[in-house]
C-alpha cells in the first residue's frame, strides 16, 4: 500500500456558528484521530485540495452559501473515491429537509443529530475513515493495476517486435533455403538433361555423318539400319522433351472421356510382355467403375511406367497387381495437397511385392532425375511424368512402400461429369494425297520446320503459301488467295498463333486451323484453348501423322 500523509487521514470540520466546532475537535483529538477546524466553505475547499480522510458539517454552514466549489470537487472525484461526510443537524429543527436535499448533492453522507454523545460521534468517524483506508486500497490496487498492464503493454511490444525479427529472419532462411534447393534441382535438372541428351544427339549426329560418308562415296547399301538408328534416337529425344513437359505440367493434354477399365484390359497383353515370367499379372478391375476425365495417351504411357518399375523391383519374380476402385475424397484427404479439390475420383494403383523403398527413397521418388536404378537403365524421369500428369489432370499421385514387401503407387483421376459423345469413325479409305488446288496457308518462324512442311505437303500434291510471322500471314489472309488450310506455330515472334487465327476468322469464318507446338502455355490443356474447326499437334511429330491430320481437316471442311 503506498505510504498515506498526515493530511489523508485528518477530519475537516465546518461548524461557523457557537462552539461545535472547536468541541467536535477536542472528542476527535482525545480519541486518537487528527483533524483542522475550517472556517468557511472557501477554506474547507482549499483544505481539501490538501487532503481529506472525512469531512464534519454543520447543516446550516451551507445554507445560504454558493457550493458550487464543494460541489465540483466532489463530482470530479477519481472513480476509487467517495468522500464520506457527517453532516451535523438539530433534531426536528427546520433544515430538516433542505438536509434530505443535502444528502443528494454531496453524495456519502451520514447524519448526527445535535445533541450528540462523544462515542457517536468517534463511532461514524472511526466507521468513515475505515472505509476511507479501503477506497485507499482499492486505488492502491488500481495504480499497481495499472502499472502491470504498462509493464505487459511493453512487454508485449517488446515479444511482437522479437516475433517480426523472428519471423523475417525465419522468411530469410526459408527463402535462402528455397534458392538452394532450386539451383540443386536445376543443377539435377540440367545434368541430367545433358547427359541424356548428348547420348541422343550423338547418335543422331553420328548416323547422318555415316549416311554422308556412304553417299559420297556411293554405297547405298544397308542405309536403312543408319536412318532407323538417327529416327531412333531422335524419337527418344522427343520423349524426353514430353516427359519433362509432363513434370513440369506444361504438356498439352487432350482430357476426354475415359473408360480405365477398357483401356487397362487392352493393354493387358502388352503389359504381360513387358513383365518377366516369373511376374505373375493379376487385374481386379471394379465392374462398377466410374467414368474418369484423362488423356488417354498420356495414361496408358502412366501405366506401362508403373509396370516397368514394378518389373524392375521384382527381379526375382513376384505379383503385380493393377486395381481400379472408385473414391470419394472428402476435405480431410484433399486438405493436404494444395490444390486437390474434394469429390468423386477414379483410382488406377499398381502394386508389387517386390524389395519396397525407404522413406528416404519415396520423398524424392517425383523428383526429376531421381533414380535408384544403375547408371544406364533409367532417366529418373518416369514417376516425375506420372505426377506431372496426374496433377496437370486435377488429380493425384500417392505412393505407399514397406522395406521388402512392396510399392504401391495410386493414380486418382478425377470423375467425368457431362454426357459421352460417341466418337465419329474415320474414313479408311480416305488417303493423304490433295485434290486439284487445295492450298495450305503455313505460318512457321522456324525455316527448318516451315521447309520440311512445305516440301511434305508439295510431295502428297497441295499447293503452299508461306510466312515466317503472323505479320508476313494478314495480308495473305486478306487477299483473294485460296486457303483450305491454315497450319501455324503457337509461339510466333510478335502476334501468336491463337491471335492469328481469331482475326483469320472473322475474315475467313470457315477458316481451319491445325495447330503444331512445342510448347505453349495457353495450350497446356487443349479444352481451354481450340475452338471447333481447331486441332494441334505438339513437336516433334511424324509426317504420317501431319498429313493424315492436314487431309482430315480438309476432308471435313469439303464435306460440309
Amino acid at each position: 500500500m503506498t505510504g498515506l500523509s498526515p493530511a489523508s487521514e485528518r477530519a475537516i470540520i465546518l461548524a461557523p456558528l457557537g462552539r461545535d466546532g472547536s468541541l467536535a475537535l477536542m472528542m476527535l483529538n482525545e480519541a486518537g484521530y487528527s483533524g483542522m477546524v475550517a472556517s468557511n466553505l472557501t477554506a474547507l475547499c482549499e483544505a481539501l485540495e490538501q487532503g481529506a480522510g472525512m469531512l464534519v458539517i454543520a447543516a446550516e454552514a451551507l445554507r445560504g452559501v454558493d457550493l458550487e466549489p464543494l460541489l465540483r470537487y466532489l463530482h470530479e472525484q477519481p472513480a476509487w473515491s467517495d468522500l464520506p461526510i457527517v453532516l451535523m443537524t438539530h433534531h426536528g429543527g427546520s433544515e430538516q429537509n433542505g438536509s434530505s436535499h443535502l444528502s443528494g448533492l454531496l453524495g456519502n453522507v451520514t447524519f448526527l443529530e445535535r445533541p450528540f454523545h462523544p462515542v457517536t460521534l468517534i463511532s461514524l468517524v472511526s466507521a468513515a475513515l475505515r472505509g476511507r483506508r479501503r477506497q485507499y486500497d482499492a486505488r492502491d490496487r488500481l495504480i499497481d493495476l495499472s502499472e502491470s498492464e504498462l509493464r505487459l503493454q511493453r512487454t508485449l511490444e517488446t515479444l511482437e517486435q522479437q516475433v517480426e525479427e523472428r519471423t523475417a529472419q525465419l522468411r530469410n532462411n526459408e527463402e535462402a533455403l528455397r534458392q538452394s534447393q532450386k539451383m540443386e534441382a536445376v543443377g539435377q535438372l540440367t545434368g541430367g538433361i545433358a547427359h541424356d541428351f548428348n547420348n541422343m544427339l550423338t547418335g543422331i549426329i553420328g548416323s547422318l555423318e555415316l549416311l554422308r560418308r556412304r553417299v559420297s562415296r556411293g554405297k547405298l547399301d544397308d542405309l536403312d539400319s543408319l536412318i532407323d538408328l538417327g529416327v531412333t534416337s531422335a524419337n527418344r529425344a522427343a520423349g524426353l522433351t514430353h516427359r519433362l513437359l509432363a513434370f513440369s505440367r506444361r504438356q498439352s493434354l487432350d482430357s476426354k472421356p475415359v473408360q480405365i477399365n477398357e483401356l487397362v484390359s487392352s493393354m493387358g497383353e502388352l503389359l504381360q510382355r513387358s513383365l518377366n515370367e516369373s511376374i505373375a499379372l493379376d487385374m481386379r478391375l471394379d465392374p462398377k467403375l466410374w467414368t474418369a476425365e484423362a488423356d488417354p495417351n498420356q495414361l496408358e504411357s502412366a501405366l506401362l511406367n508403373l509396370a516397368l518399375n514394378a518389373r524392375d523391383a521384382m527381379p526375382g519374380g513376384g505379383k503385380l497387381i493393377v486395381e481400379t476402385s472408385n473414391r470419394h475424397l472428402d476435405n480431410v484427404f484433399t486438405a493436404a495437397y494444395g490444390t486437390l479439390k474434394p469429390g468423386d475420383y477414379v483410382e488406377l494403383s499398381v502394386s508389387d511385392t517386390g524389395c519396397g523403398m525407404p522413406e528416404s527413397v519415396i520423398s524424392r521418388a517425383f523428383d526429376p532425375f531421381f533414380t535408384t536404378k544403375p547408371i544406364g537403365q533409367g532417366t529418373g524421369l518416369g514417376l516425375s511424368m506420372i505426377y506431372g500428369f496426374a496433377r496437370q489432370s486435377h488429380g493425384h499421385v500417392t505412393i505407399h512402400s514397406e522395406v521388402d514387401k512392396g510399392t504401391t503407387v495410386s493414380l486418382f483421376l478425377p470423375r467425368f461429369v457431362g454426357e459421352i459423345s460417341p466418337a465419329t469413325p474415320l474414313d479408311p479409305a480416305l488417303l493423304p494425297f490433295a485434290n486439284s488446288g487445295e492450298t495450305v496457308l503455313i505460318v512457321e518462324d522456324d525455316p527448318a520446320v516451315r521447309v520440311l512442311v512445305s516440301q511434305v505437303l508439295s510431295e502428297l500434291g497441295y499447293a503452299f503459301v508461306e510466312a515466317g510471322d503472323a505479320d508476313s500471314a494478314l495480308p495473305i489472309i486478306e487477299s483473294s488467295q485460296r486457303i483450305d488450310l491454315l497450319i501455324s506455330d503457337v509461339g510466333l515472334p510478335g502476334m501468336n498463333g491463337r491471335q492469328l487465327a481469331e482475326i483469320g476468322r472473322q475474315i475467313r469464318p470457315d477458316l481451319k486451323v491445325l495447330f503444331i507446338t512445342g510448347y505453349a502455355e495457353h495450350a497446356a490443356v487443349r479444352g481451354g484453348f481450340l475452338d471447333p474447326g481447331m486441332q494441334l499437334i505438339t513437336k516433334p511429330f511424324t509426317f504420317d501423322l501431319l498429313t493424315s491430320k492436314v487431309r482430315e481437316m480438309i476432308h471435313i471442311q469439303t464435306s460440309e
